[in-house]
């Protein structure tokens, strides 16, 4: 009896103390922090569980599965503080389609990816898209989706471009502004990334991105300084690289002199999927301001806490930490037991695919071939791609869709034949071309596994025997051109750049023959990111860079062939006549070869473009670069043909206060169709004591679908502060005294009107961080 009541006592005062511990509200966080052990503290700073590569997970130790889903943030149940999840984006929810135990499935849209999106310069459309985007994370029972990927192109080479919008800051800043709000809005978060100045995939982990402040604050953070401005970001993601011999995830001056000091982030920072780093204390990235470590290793809990314990970690940096994450962790769906339903509104997120991709598609050649009217019937199409669609990039950005489709899907959707037996052949190559790539898969290239996304399969020859058959019995011939890309590979100049010799034989093979029967061909390129296109795009009739536009990408193309929808894509960055043409080139890495390799690590050598790039175009990347310095390019920024044509008239511009300037433009469609036009405002600035690119781009707007004849008056408020470049000498922004020329026009080289305003001195001033320990031999005009 004695042992019963004593056990009964011992439970009562169990529950008892249980019962007294605060639960986690959003209105006690300061309660809660008090509460917490040490031991709690440290493990709320150190994600959960990798789920990664998982067939199934738990989370934080619960039953709750989210298979395939990045990461957590702990449990600890005692204080009712809930594990969160965080899942892989940006172009649409990342987890796996199949689970075991159960015949449910749990596809997600694939969305067009992040060169598409911002090609449409519509921000209203881009919010759509994070509406649905966030929706699928809350009904999938995810919390925050890994995107926007904001970085920018500095090269075209870059294997992750495809994810990343523009050249241009401020595009970039504004784009993925729309998509975290339109996220958001629907209760799950955010992670904009990768902060900062991620440049390249090659060597990612240890590259040291060596950038002058000026270019860093005025391109690579300009972006990330929009976002954080316009949309409050639930989380930010701190990239793998180091900025001037300094890792961003152990980064003072980045993480909290920038982000938090000078922009006001309120939310948490995330370091990437790294964990344990040679060379970086996880108490150096505590200080530093990086508030949750993933995938987290137990290794990192315990180091937070001897760190404290030994008086190497300031337990003030930890609870501050801490608290930014019960402030995160009390917006979650996880938080609010919200009742995901596992089954997204798929029809309508298709459409809204649809759509986004309609608009992001670039119309770039048209000799009158397009829109087909009626009497095209029947079409040959060419290139594995029109078969095996890629609706999008490798890498954690890959998406699993329930559907992908193609260009013979599309066609045939829009009541437009194909020829069966290039159909049989290509089947059949693309059926062996899978097992034979998984066959010789080298083990080592994670990338190309099939749970990373589609694969591009080398493209195959056809006879001009075989051409000349189609020709008799098509209407029009299509060529789609692939590629394909994603994280931790750069791409090759000859052979993912350039087209290989195959491609080159059937544009000028499958033309020719086309032409001499009067009919017309045209080129789809299915590529993220750019391609070399002057050496042969004389040869077809149109082009069109459908980019990666998502799972209805059939449908889109068809769309605009067909003239139901006229494009009004605008690119995002330049397209080179080679990609040797960009200042960047010289310092962007190739590949290593061994013998090179095992040099560096025998000698401790650096190898430029391996542990180390050189930013020495400095500011002038992109369109700054080849409009300053008066470079020939094959498309310029900005560029976008359509079906019917446009007038700009009446421009004007006035002082919107002390603080802002106000843009307006007349936009008259003159063609014969409806259609939407971008008016694009880039200023140059008066000579001053900076020097400055000839023109940047300051401000954009899309009018709505305008018929023929009809009118739409835009108006653009551009801040002051935004026309200031970095004054390095004084850390500050500086808009300088003068006349300053706004130039509006269709794209950076067809200026249509210009205006001109006198502005006073502007000045901000700024925290002094990100100081280059090398010199850099930066170009100058």
């Amino acid at each position: 009896m004695k042992r019963i009541l004593a056990t009964c006592l011992l439970a009562t005062t169990f529950t008892m103390t249980t019962n007294a511990q605060p639960q986690l509200r959003a209105d006690n966080i300061d309660e809660v922090l008090k509460a917490m052990t040490l031991e709690e503290k440290a493990r709320l700073l150190v994600g959960g569980s990798n789920t990664f590569f998982g067939d199934q997970a738990a989370v934080g130790g619960e039953a709750d599965l989210v298979a395939g889903a990045a990461g957590t943030s702990p449990t600890i149940p005692r204080l009712g503080i809930p594990a969160t999840v965080l899942t892989d984006g940006p172009a649409g929810v990342r987890i796996n389609p199949t689970r075991r135990g159960t015949d449910k499935t749990f596809y997600a849209t694939a969305f067009p990816i992040g060169s598409c999106l911002a090609s449409t310069w519509n921000t209203e459309l881009v919010n759509q898209v994070g509406q649905a985007i966030g929706n699928e994370t809350k009904e999938y029972r995810c919390d925050v989706i890994l995107g926007p990927g904001m970085n920018l192109h500095r090269n075209p080479l870059c294997g992750r471009n495809f994810e990343y919008y523009s050249e241009d800051p401020l595009l970039t800043g504004r784009i993925a502004a729309a998509y975290i709000n339109g996220v958001q809005s629907q209760g799950a978060g955010v992670s904009a990334k990768h902060f900062a100045v991620n440049s390249l995939e090659t060597d990612r982990t240890s590259v040291d991105e060596r950038v002058s402040q000026r270019a860093a604050r005025e391109l690579y953070l300009r972006g990330f300084e929009i976002a954080v401005r316009e949309s409050n970001p639930w989380t930010v993601m701190a990239s793998y690289n180091k900025i001037n011999g300094e890792f961003s995830m152990g980064n003072h001056d980045l993480l909290t002199k920038i982000l938090r000091d000078d922009w006001g982030f309120k939310g948490i920072v995330m370091t990437d999927w790294i964990g344990i780093r040679e060379g970086l204390p996880t108490t150096r990235e505590v200080q530093a301001g990086n508030d949750l470590m993933e995938p987290g290793q137990p290794s990192q809990t315990n180091e937070i806490i001897e760190g404290v314990k030994s008086g190497k970690l300031d337990i003030k940096d930890v609870d501050r930490n801490v608290r930014r994450m019960l402030e995160y962790i009390v917006k979650t769906p996880s938080f609010h037991k919200y009742p995901a339903t596992n089954s997204p509104d798929f029809k309508a997120h298709a459409a809204i695919t649809r759509q986004s991709a309609n608009e992001g598609i670039v119309l770039l050649k048209n000799n009158g071939a397009l829109p087909w009217k009626g009497g095209i019937k029947t079409v040959a199409l060419f290139g594995e791609n029109s078969y095996d669609f890629l609706s999008g990039g490798t890498g954690s950005g890959c998406v699993h869709p329930p559907y992908v489709i193609d260009m013979l899907q599309g066609l045939e959707n829009a009541g437009i034949k194909s020829s069966p037996v290039l159909t049989d052949i290509y089947r059949k190559y693309i059926e062996f071309a899978k097992v034979k790539f998984q066959a010789e898969r080298h083990p080592a290239k994670w990338y190309q596994r099939e749970m990373f996304g589609q694969q591009k399969y080398p493209e195959i020859g056809i006879s001009p025997i075989a051409i000349n058959n189609e020709v008799r019995t098509a209407d029009a011939a299509i060529i789609t051109i692939g590629r394909q890309a994603g994280e931790g590979v750069d791409r090759d100049i000859e052979t993912e750049f350039n087209l290989i010799p195959e491609e080159r034989a059937l544009i000028t093979d499958v033309c020719n023959a086309f032409h001499q029967a009067g009919k017309p061909v045209i080129v789809i390129i299915n590529s993220g990111s750019v391609i070399e296109t002057a050496s042969w795009s004389s040869y077809p009739d149109a082009i069109l860079c459908a980019w990666q536009p998502g799972m209805e990408g059939g449908n889109s193309i068809a769309d605009l062939l067909t003239g139901k929808v006229n494009p009004s894509g605008k690119l995002t960055m330049t397209w080179p006549i080679a990609a040797t043409d960009h200042a960047s080139t010289q310092n962007f890495p190739g590949q290593i070869d061994y013998y090179s390799f095992k040099d560096m690590v025998a000698n401790k050598r650096p190898i430029a473009g391996h542990t180390y790039t050189n930013h020495e175009e400095d500011i002038y990347v992109g369109y700054r670069y080849f409009d300053t310095f008066q470079k020939n390019v094959a498309y310029p920024f900005g560029f976008g043909l359509s079906y019917t044509t446009f007038s700009f008239s009446k421009p004007v511009v006035k002082a919107k206060g002390k603080d802002a300037v106000e843009v307006s433009i007349t936009i008259q469609n003159t063609g014969s169709v409806a259609g939407k036009e971008v008016a694009q405002v880039y200023v140059q600035a008066p000579k001053g004591r900076l020097e400055k690119p000839v023109q940047e781009l300051k401000g954009f707007a899309k009018t709505r679908s305008l018929q023929p004849g009809e009118s739409q008056v835009l108006t653009m408020v551009i801040p002051v502060r935004d026309l200031a470049s970095f004054d390095e000498a004084n850390s500050q922004w500086l808009t300088e005294a003068g006349t300053y020329t706004f130039r509006i026009g269709a794209s950076s080289r067809d200026i249509q009107a210009t205006v001109s305003l006198k502005l006073n001195e502007y000045t901000e001033k700024c925290s002094q961080a990100l100081a280059p320990q090398q010199r850099l031999r930066l170009l100058k005009q």
